[in-house]
C-alpha cells in the first residue's frame, strides 16, 4: 500500500515508519501524501489509539528532499500548504496521542515533525537542528509556534538563527524530549509507552489534547499560513538560491544578505 513508510498495527498502536533510508527519511512529495494518507486512516481507525511515528535506518528525517526544489521557481508558500501544514496539523490536532521516536538526526522540517508529537523518545543518537537558516529559509512545519513553547523564545531564536545542532541530552535538558534512551532500546521503549496509552482513556486523552491546544493558543492555523507567506519571500531571495546551490555542491555558502 505504500512506497515510502511502512505501517503496521501492534496492541492499538498504529506503528508509522519513515521508509527512506537511504536519504535520511528526506521528505519527498510521495512520503509527504503517504504520511498525510496514513495519519488520517490512523485518526479515524476506532482500533487506533495511539500512533507511534518512528523511522529507519540512522535518521530520523533529514528534512525536506531539496532535489525535488528548484529555487525561484518553486513556490514555497504552496508547497507548505500542501505537503508539509496538513501532516503537523492532524498530528497536532487528532484526538489520539502521538508519540514520536527519534533515532537520528532530525533536521528542519524533520525535526519539526518529530516536535509536532506530543511526546518524544529519543535515542542516545538523536540530534536536532533547525536548518532553515543555512538556506536562507525560515522555520516551518510549525516550527515558529512550536520550538518556542518548548524551549523559549530566546533558545528558540538561538537554535533557529546559528542552525547548530543539539544533542539529545542537551534536548533533554531543554524539554525537546522526554526522554533519552540508548539507542537499541528505543522503539521497544517507545512502543511500550505507545501500549500503554493506548490501553487508556482515549477520549480523555483526546480531550485533554484538545484543552491543552486551547490553553497554549488559538493560532496555530494562523501560524501555519503566516509560516507560508513569509516562506514564500524567503524562498525567492538570492541567499536561499545560494544556499541550495552550495548544499548540493557540498561548499561553502557565500550569503550576501539579498
Amino acid at each position: 500500500m505504500y512506497e515510502t513508510l511502512l505501517v503496521e498495527a501492534k496492541d492499538g498502536v498504529r506503528v508509522i515508519t519513515l521508509n527512506r533510508p537511504d536519504v535520511l527519511n528526506a521528505i519527498s512529495a510521495q512520503l509527504a501524501k503517504e504520511l498525510q494518507d496514513a495519519l488520517r486512516d490512523a485518526e479515524r481507525a476506532p482500533e487506533a489509539r495511539c500512533v507511534l511515528l518512528a523511522a529507519s535506518g540512522r535518521g530520523f528525517c533529514a528534512g525536506a528532499d531539496l532535489r525535488e526544489q528548484a529555487p525561484g521557481q518553486t513556490s514555497l508558500g504552496d508547497l507548505l500548504r500542501t505537503r508539509y501544514n496538513g501532516i503537523v496539523l492532524r498530528m497536532r490536532t487528532m484526538e489520539k496521542p502521538v508519540i514520536a521516536a527519534i533515532n537520528g538526526v532530525a533536521a528542519g522540517a524533520g525535526c519539526n515533525l518529530a516536535l509536532a508529537a506530543d511526546l518524544r523518545i529519543a535515542s542516545d543518537r538523536a540530534s536536532f537542528i533547525e536548518v532553515f537558516s543555512r538556506v536562507g529559509l525560515i522555520p516551518d512545519s510549525g516550527g515558529t509556534w512550536l520550538l518556542p513553547r518548548l524551549v523559549g523564545v530566546g533558545k528558540a531564536l538561538e537554535m533557529m538563527f546559528f542552525a547548530d545542532p543539539i544533542d539529545a541530552i542537551t534536548a533533554e535538558r531543554l524539554g525537546l524530549v522526554n526522554r533519552i534512551v540508548a539507542h537499541d532500546d528505543l522503539l521497544p521503549r517507545a512502543l511500550e509507552w505507545a501500549v500503554r496509552l493506548a490501553a487508556g482513556p482515549t477520549r480523555a486523552y483526546g480531550l485533554t489534547k484538545r484543552a491543552v491546544n486551547q490553553a497554549v493558543a488559538t493560532g496555530f492555523g494562523d501560524a501555519l499560513e503566516y509560516e507560508a507567506q513569509l516562506q514564500e519571500i524567503a524562498g525567492r531571495t538570492d541567499d536561499h538560491r545560494e544556499g541550495v546551490a552550495a548544499f548540493l555542491a557540498k561548499r561553502t555558502p557565500a550569503y550576501t544578505g539579498r
